[in-house]
């Protein structure tokens, strides 16, 4: 019953885990020759800590990254307009962490071929077709480098965990063509600079157009003082405007982007100063028995998982920038003067509930792959 990943990035390794917590033999499938730790910094909220811990991450977990304490949003000009807390200070069972994307996918495939062996994480091999069988399915693979076959593998099951690009994903909808985007790039990169407010906050400044986020995602400060910023300059640009193909891991060019921040310098923030200090900023762009389970699967996470892309097609909670923007663009003294404080409230809360982290909901909720899952038959 050997369940087959194509895609070896954080889902796909999490997956691998999972299945083999519970017994299941799984392999993983990799398009790129070696799996190095790219990428910027990321948030692991705690519904995904959970599940990290039920697989015995927690003390890798905070070894690398950064117990987020709260979240902050701010106008353009640097006003506070709501702020929560997050993970443990919120009352959640487990932490939220603010962390390296490559360090996570590095500690993940690291424990991976601890436990799973190394032999069943196949890099190279980058999917180009399947038939079903009689057992399950046939899966074919080739070394994108030369061209050639690189091997035809038989298992229970594909799961295809490839990226915005899913070579799964052209095979089962060939006439669905490339993902629509958009009209958001993302520069994002990371700065050694001093710590801000708390020291754990993650931040998001501006509104629906143009908007900046960041946040620490190292603990120990260097030999200067400072810590690892991650950040993410964002501009929604016009429906006429023509972009490159994405790509989350290209250099990109201060140029493109700084002048829209240049006066984001903030009391408690230097935004330009933050873009400028990064070694190499990185541009995006922005998109959203066996058969019987997997049916089950999608009725369960289809309904919920829309629910959650319409919301955040609003910009989800950080409307509340946006609210602020349209009904005073010219600045405020005090927030409540723009929007009600029931309005912030209900905006934050009305997001948990549509994204499945409610406190009280959530902690009372059972992971999905719990210490005592087992696979059927077993």
């Amino acid at each position: 019953m050997t369940v087959l990943i194509a895609g070896g990035g954080i889902g796909g390794l999490t997956l691998a885990l999972s299945l083999h917590r519970i017994g299941v033999p799984v392999k993983v499938f990799e398009s790129v020759a070696e799996l190095k730790p790219l990428g910027v910094g990321i948030n692991v909220l705690p519904h995904a800590v959970r599940e990290l811990i039920e697989l015995g991450l927690m003390d890798k977990l905070d070894a690398s990254g950064v117990r987020t304490r709260e979240l902050a949003y701010f106008s353009k000009h640097g006003k506070p307009i709501w702020s929560e807390p997050r993970g443990l200070e919120a009352g959640y069972k487990w932490p939220q962490f603010s962390i390296h994307r490559g360090t996570l996918q590095q500690l993940l495939l690291d424990t991976t071929v601890e436990r799973l062996g190394r032999e069943n994480i196949l890099t190279s091999h980058h999917l180009t077709g399947w038939t079903e069988t009689a057992g399950g399915v046939r899966v074919d693979f080739i070394d994108k480098a030369t061209g050639r076959a690189a091997g035809t593998y038989d298992g229970a099951i594909l799961i295809a965990a490839d990226g915005i690009h899913s070579a799964a994903r052209e095979k089962l909808y060939p006439g669905e063509g490339a993902p629509i985007w958009n009209g958001r790039i993302l520069w994002r990169g990371v700065t050694p600079a001093k710590a801000f407010l708390s020291g754990r906050t993650m931040i998001m400044a501006g509104h629906e157009i143009l908007k900046f986020v960041c946040y620490p995602i190292s603990k120990e400060p260097d030999a200067a003082g400072n810590h690892l910023i991650n950040w993410v300059a964002e501009r929604h640009m016009p429906p006429t405007y023509q972009w490159r193909r994405e790509d989350y891991n290209r250099t990109a060019r201060l140029e493109e982007f700084l002048p829209w921040f240049e006066s984001w310098t903030f009391d408690w923030l230097d935004v330009p100063g933050l873009i400028k200090n990064c070694p190499h900023a990185r541009e995006i762009l922005a998109h959203g028995p066996t058969q019987a389970a997997l049916l089950a699967y999608e009725a369960e996470r289809r309904p919920a998982t829309t629910d959650l892309v319409l919301l955040n097609r609003k910009n989800g909670p950080e409307q509340v920038m946006q609210l602020v923007e349209e009904r005073a663009p010219d600045g405020f003294e005090v927030v409540t003067d723009v929007l009600s404080q029931q309005e912030l409230e209900d905006i934050a809360a009305n997001y948990k509930r549509v994204a499945g982290f409610q406190v009280e909901a959530l902690n009372a909720k059972p992971a999905i792959v719990n210490a005592g899952a087992t696979r059927a038959g077993a």
